[in-house]
């Protein structure tokens, strides 16, 4: 593997821009005669695909480049009422946020062709620990903007024929849209049957407004079979994805009552004019699943200390309602349990500026 020789460079995209009257953006449609064969047989039979994406990886080594071509988007998902989208895609390298690529906006179609080139400078030593996160978009021209899925590609070094040219196609998933991550504390004083959850700050938040940025606030549930017992919320944080709250939510849980019930913490997005909108949730508990019951376990068995962790934001939607918050309800929950889980993520709720 020769890395210090790449099969194409920045200075050859220019060299053939010149010769054949491309822009940068465009590729050779030969190039992708081939398609890759680990997702493209049988993508439509994948749970949660919104279509595929297809691109090249390319990494220079004598630049200290990625090199990301995206060419075309396919079988995406009608986002508009005439049964077409305006996609375009937004490609970030995680964990840096601040450089962000963007595509144009094509019109009414759901097999865009973009063939467009994008650069990151990073060391090829630094590849191991980036993400290569691209989000795929409808543009809406009078609303917040519809996200139809992402691609995440994180393994850069395992990609065969990488850091040389590494033809890809993605299927688009849904269900994985990073929205984000939230940190908290939990501490429990059995003897005074307080519960105190500690909301330290999040990252990487879900952009709800048009301007790229959210108003995001915490909203705190407790909550029991499937019922809202009390909630509190955190002041609301302007214009940022980033925020740092550093504030205590205090519930009064008596020791007898403290395996049945579970906290639904929801990071929400203020809006002055609309409807305050959910970011996306996570849940501690007895009876959560994963790291949610592994937070509340470890609260549990050192007591009077506060146990910070992060947590990763899943999106609400009332067709996953099973997937992702069963355990809040019962085994067949009725319509009234559906009511108050909805009301205590979407309800009305009236925030301090």
């Amino acid at each position: 593997m020769n890395q210090s020789n790449p099969d194409f460079t920045v200075t050859q995209f220019q060299r053939q821009d010149s010769l054949t009257g491309m822009s940068l953006g465009q590729l050779k449609p030969e190039l992708y005669k081939q398609r890759s064969l680990d997702v493209e047989d049988n993508r439509s039979s994948r749970v949660g695909s919104c279509g595929c994406l297809h691109f090249i990886l390319k990494y220079d080594c004598d630049l200290e480049q990625l090199i990301v071509k995206i060419h075309r988007a396919q079988d995406l998902p009608a986002k508009d009422f005439s049964g077409t989208s305006d996609p375009y895609v937004k490609i970030y390298l995680l964990p840096d946020r601040k450089t962000k690529h963007q595509t144009k906006v094509h019109r009414k179609t759901l097999n865009p062709v973009f063939d467009e080139v994008f650069l990151f400078p990073v060391a090829y030593a630094d590849l191991p620990t980036r993400k290569l996160h691209f989000s795929v978009y409808d543009f809406d021209r009078f609303s917040r903007h519809d996200i139809i899925g992402q691609v995440v590609v994180d393994n850069f070094l395992d990609l065969v024929d990488f850091p040389s040219e590494t033809k890809l196609c993605r299927d688009i998933q849904y269900d994985n849209v990073d929205l984000g991550d939230l940190m908290f504390s939990l501490c429990y004083l059995p003897t005074a049957g307080r519960l105190t959850i500690t909301m330290i700050k999040a990252r990487n938040l879900k952009a709800m407004d048009i301007t790229g940025a959210s108003d995001p606030y915490v909203k705190v549930s407790l909550m029991c079979d499937g019922r809202r017992l009390k909630k509190r919320k955190t002041s609301t944080k302007r214009n940022t994805l980033n925020p740092v709250y550093n504030e205590a939510i205090v519930f009064d849980v008596p020791p007898e009552n403290i395996d049945q019930i579970s906290l639904l913490i929801a990071v929400m997005d203020y809006d002055r004019v609309g409807h305050n909108e959910v970011i996306g949730v996570c849940r501690v508990g007895n009876d959560a699943e994963g790291l949610g019951r592994e937070h509340w376990n470890e609260m549990l068995t050192y007591p009077r200390k506060p146990i910070a962790h992060w947590h990763p934001l899943i999106e609400v939607r009332i067709a996953q309602f099973w997937s992702h918050l069963t355990s809040v309800l019962s085994p067949k929950p009725s319509l009234n349990h559906l009511d108050v889980l909805w009301q205590t993520l979407n309800g009305p709720v009236h925030v301090p500026s």
